[in-house]
């Protein structure tokens, strides 16, 4: 492919402005600096928007409702979804209007969020929304939210594994900096590619903030000779060609406009050093520590360290460059070896290639949670063998001698085994509602009611979002225990929950489902639930699914016992919390 620049892609632009942003903050901002930047390259263009939210992203909806007056300047609709998979349907149908008559637009830009669980419950609408593409002047970007600590979640995250297998791009920002101006790459890259591209934003960068530049953007265009585009009349194996295309795509574009990077080089180096995303700017925090304060320091200690702005798929032509010369490339990484399993295969055939090894080899396994500073300056130094700073190495090794003295410490980089745990709000009536009468036990699920795990409530073994009490649907046929709870928060219900009472009513299983209305998503921030739902809408439609008894429990029964509610709900008891018990019973 040779490359060319095309003039549309150049724009004279704004000056840069220079804002101080948290991770989120810039997320929220990206499709207006999108608008922005089409408005000045002369393109009719629109935005849309739409996910779910949990943490590392719980607050973004709250972002976008309070841009909401700029949102609608710029042509762009923000519309939470329902749940994940859906949104990400809707952001797919967002590349399909100009598939039809009647568009308004040159092209609408798409974004999706969510974390991690979100992605793996939309796997299914993303696999056949990146196989169909992308419009030309559109393009869909997917931000997913990863925890690899768990510091938020039920299990900590990793997500390039299954977005390398979905076929999509994987970006890593290491900074605020980086989540403006990869999300705006990634928008480029869509367009180019006719494939999604997925922003990857790690717990630690979504809750920082940096002061940052909004700056216009310009992009090398590689030649393209076929049409990786979306298109109406499409058969699903020239869908997987132009999967592989749009790898190739993808890589060139990436190449064509240096998104990897070599931020430190000498002549000889005796070691390359290879980092992305948040892992990235621990490295760098690293070097720091170990007597390396900035690139001259780094390059005169023999390393060439390189920074990966796209992790999946990787440039051939980069990592020749990165790899030239070094006997030995350190590759640090979060989780599982995802570039160094990429490393090397590429490298496999070459001539010369370095040995590729990691933070962690020689480890019978690797300790669970995030890669933290220490650990990562321990694999530094013993690659280099010998660094300027050597107390702070020191240091380390007292803490390790104190925490042999003393077992059950914390050894430095293997996580905290003391946490505070989180209790319910103060007020909060299910402070109350998780309570379940002696000799029964509940179930938990996604919610604020996961934490009545660690309380005196006899609850355990939770679910995914939306399965709550299908676990008791293969346990109760095998059991002499009649009869269990199931919390389910209003909010999960709303979102995917209903589905488990469908199953729990089809396998006529004996259960009871303690649904925790509160109004709001309160373990995210207390939004609104996205869409309506009222105590009397719930009461309704769990009778139209088959539900044999339901009962209301209130702080205030005449809330519920007025006319609107009895035309849903016409015999329906409704009792004071005070009768928890003796209705559970």
């Amino acid at each position: 492919m040779r490359e060319q620049t095309t003039d549309t892609q150049r724009p004279a632009g704004r000056g840069d402005e220079s804002v101080f942003l948290s991770g989120i903050e810039a997320l929220a901002r990206l499709p207006i600096e999108q608008r922005r930047s089409d408005v000045e390259l002369g393109l009719n263009t629109a935005g849309f928007v739409s996910g779910y939210r949990g943490s590392p992203l719980a607050g973004l909806d709250r972002q976008f409702w309070k841009l909401q007056a700029e949102l609608d300047a710029h042509g762009i609709v923000f519309q939470p979804g329902v749940n994940e998979d859906l949104a990400a349907t809707a952001v797919w149908g967002s590349q399909q209007v100009g598939l039809f008559p009647g568009a308004r637009h040159d092209g609408v830009f798409g974004m999706w969020y969510g974390k991690a669980p979100g992605l793996d419950r939309s796997c299914d609408a993303l696999r056949h929304a990146n196989a169909a593409g992308t419009s030309p002047l559109g393009g869909a970007l997917l931000v997913v939210g990863d925890d690899p600590g768990c510091k938020s979640s039920t299990l900590p995250s990793a997500s390039e594994f299954a977005l390398r297998d979905l076929g999509i791009p994987v970006l890593a920002p290491a900074d605020v900096q980086d989540v403006l101006d990869l999300g705006l790459f990634g928008w480029a890259l869509s367009r180019y590619a006719g494939c999604w591209a997925a922003l990857v934003v790690a717990a630690d960068v979504a809750d920082s903030a940096l002061g940052v530049r909004l700056r216009t953007h310009r992009c090398t265009l590689p030649q393209r000779r076929d049409d990786p585009h979306i298109r109406l009349a499409d058969a699903p194996l020239d869908q997987e060609a132009r999967l592989h295309l749009k790898q190739r795509l993808a890589t060139a574009f990436a190449a064509a406009n240096g998104i990897n990077r070599i931020v430190a080089d000498c002549r000889r180096p005796r070691l390359a050093v290879v980092a992305a995303g948040k892992v990235y700017a621990d490295v760098l925090e690293a070097l720091a520590r170990l007597g390396l304060r900035n690139r001259r320091a780094i390059a005169e200690a023999g390393i060439r360290l390189a920074k990966l702005g796209m992790t999946w798929p990787l440039d051939a032509g980069f990592v020749a460059k990165a790899a030239s010369g070094c006997e030995r490339m350190l590759v640090l990484e979060a989780k599982r070896p995802f570039v160094a399993d990429q490393l090397k295969a590429m490298l496999f055939n070459a001539a010369s290639r370095p040995r590729v090894i990691g933070a962690r080899d020689g480890a019978e396994a690797a300790p669970p949670g995030e890669l933290d500073v220490p650990t990562i300056a321990r694999a530094l130094a013993a690659a280099l063998g010998d660094v300027p700073n050597r107390a702070y190495l020191d240091c380390l090794d007292s803490l390790d001698s104190l925490a042999d003295a003393r077992p059950g410490s914390p050894r430095p980089g293997a996580g905290t085994t003391h946490v505070r745990k989180p209790l319910y709000c103060a007020g909060c009536p299910h402070n109350i509602s998780t309570r379940v009468p002696a000799g029964s036990r509940a179930v938990a699920g996604i919610g604020c009611h996961y934490m009545a795990q660690w309380m005196d409530r006899n609850t355990s073994t939770p679910t995914h979002m939306g399965a709550e009490g299908a676990n008791w649907i293969g346990q109760a046929p095998f059991t002499s225990e009649k009869h269990l709870f199931v919390n389910l928060g209003d909010g999960t219900f709303f979102h995917s929950g209903i589905l488990a009472i469908r199953a729990a009513v089809a396998a006529g299983i004996n259960v009871t489902y303690k649904i925790l209305a509160n109004d709001a998503v309160a373990m995210t921030g207390g939004q609104p639930v996205d869409g309506s739902l009222t105590v009397a809408d719930i009461v309704a439609q769990v009778q139209a699914e088959g539900v044999a008894d339901v009962q209301v429990v209130a702080d205030d029964p005449r809330k519920h016992r007025g006319a609107g509610f009895r035309a849903r709900a016409a015999a329906l008891p409704v009792h004071g919390r005070e009768d928890l018990d003796a209705v559970q019973r």
